[in-house]
C-alpha cells in the first residue's frame, strides 16, 4: 500500500521542515501555511482521523496537545493566542488521511468559519 506524504514525513522519506519529533509525535512546517506560524502535528502511529481513535491512543493524543503547547511557547505565541485545528472528513476539510493538527498563529486569526449570508439559519439538529 502507497504511503502518503505524511507517513513519508514520519519515516524521514520525505523533506519537511521539522520542528519538533520523539516516539510519538512528530511537528513540522505547513508547506503552505495559511498564517505566519502554521505548524502541522501528526502521531507517529497512523491514525485516519478522528472517527478511528480509540483508547489505546490516549498517548499520542495527549503528546500531540502537550507538543502543541511546547511549540506555541517556543514560537512566543501563548501570550497573543494561537489555534489548534483538526479537519475530520471531506466536508470537514481533511485532506490527508492521517489524524493531524494544524498550529495556527502569529496574527489575529478572526473568526473560526463564516458561513454564507443565505445559510446562518440552517438547522443542523
Amino acid at each position: 500500500m502507497e504511503r502518503n506524504i505524511f507517513e513519508k514525513i514520519r519515516d524521514g522519506d520525505a523533506e519537511a521542515s521539522i520542528v519538533y519529533k520523539d516516539e510519538y509525535v512528530t511537528a513540522f512546517h505547513d508547506i503552505n501555511p495559511d498564517a505566519p506560524i502554521h505548524i502541522l502535528i501528526i502521531p507517529n502511529r497512523k491514525i485516519t482521523s478522528m472517527n478511528e481513535i480509540s483508547e489505546e491512543d490516549n498517548v499520542y493524543l495527549a503528546l500531540i496537545l502537550l507538543t502543541a503547547k511546547k511549540i506555541a511557547q517556543d514560537f512566543n505565541i501563548t501570550e497573543s493566542g494561537y489555534r489548534l485545528i483538526t479537519n475530520c472528513g471531506k466536508d470537514g476539510g481533511q485532506e490527508i488521511d492521517y489524524l493531524h493538527f494544524h498550529l495556527v498563529g502569529g496574527t489575529h486569526l478572526g473568526k473560526m468559519i463564516s458561513l454564507p449570508k443565505n445559510k446562518k439559519n440552517i438547522n443542523i439538529m
